[in-house]
């Protein structure tokens, strides 16, 4: 594939992923955002809402505690309820908000959020096949760069793992190191027969990749520059030994 044909291609998946990943990853970050915030939190949203409900002694009913009667500590606890909703509505952009303002608790937004970005069993299903799809078929290009070829790969583990879905970080690495081209063959024999892949993280091996990387272009600018002085001398000699046969030809 030609280096304008690559470099569109890449940008037409990285723009697919992100688009993609944008869908994908709001629910995890989200969560960790809510959890950072309070866990009491986390709770309303994914358990409901906390209730003055206290059970009256005699009749084993629930009844609704009175306002006047709630003491400091559940009155703390209610606001929790309305403070789940604000922290809600403060990490989401507009375009979030107007699919969840009509919600009238922390749990229906994350219910509404969840169906939204993760859709139902069937949906979620289809997703993990197209990016197992994705997985299987990834390949990197010869004229792409490590940290390119990376950017995608790891959008498509990182989406896989937001839909509880991934492979072991051997798996990735190995599937990284076959979908290298093949003018890499040396350089992937070499880590396997030298690295525990077992043990090798993929942060390491990406960084390995990277410092080769930077010998071969290296190499490839000090090679390019014999063959531009090989060049300059041969056009040298040529001219000078013309303008000798043009100088002998008119002495004749």
């Amino acid at each position: 594939m030609g280096s304008d044909r690559c470099k569109k291609f890449i940008e037409e998946e990285v723009g697919r992923w992100l688009k993609y990943s944008i869908d994908t990853y709001l629910p995890s970050r989200f969560e960790t955002y809510v959890k950072s915030k309070d866990l009491d939190l986390w709770h309303v949203i994914t358990n409901g809402d906390f209730q003055p409900i206290v059970q009256n002694p005699e009749t084993k009913l629930d009844e609704v505690i009175p306002f006047e009667k709630q003491t400091d500590d559940l009155k703390k606890r209610l606001a929790k309820n309305n403070e789940a909703k604000m922290v809600i509505y403060n990490a989401l952009p507009r375009k979030e908000y107007e699919r969840i303002f009509m919600c009238n608790t922390a749990k229906e937004i994350w219910k509404t959020l969840l169906i939204t970005h993760q859709g139902n069993s069937q949906v979620k299903d289809n997703k993990i096949d197209l990016l197992v799809q994705q997985y299987e078929q990834f390949v990197i290009f010869e004229d792409e760069s490590i940290d390119s070829a990376f950017a995608r790969f790891n959008t498509i583990i990182t989406s896989l793992k937001a839909l509880d879905e991934g492979y072991s970080s051997k798996n990735y690495i190995r599937k990284f190191l076959r979908a290298l081209h093949p003018k890499w063959r040396a350089k992937v024999t070499a880590i396997e027969e030298s690295k525990d892949l077992t043990s090798l993280s993929l942060d390491e091996l990406i960084g390995n990749l990277k410092v080769h990387e930077m010998i071969i272009k290296k190499d490839s600018k000090i090679v390019k520059a014999k063959v531009e002085r090989k060049s300059i001398a041969f056009k040298a000699k040529k001219e000078y030994s013309d303008e000798e046969c043009s100088t002998s030809g008119s002495k004749d």
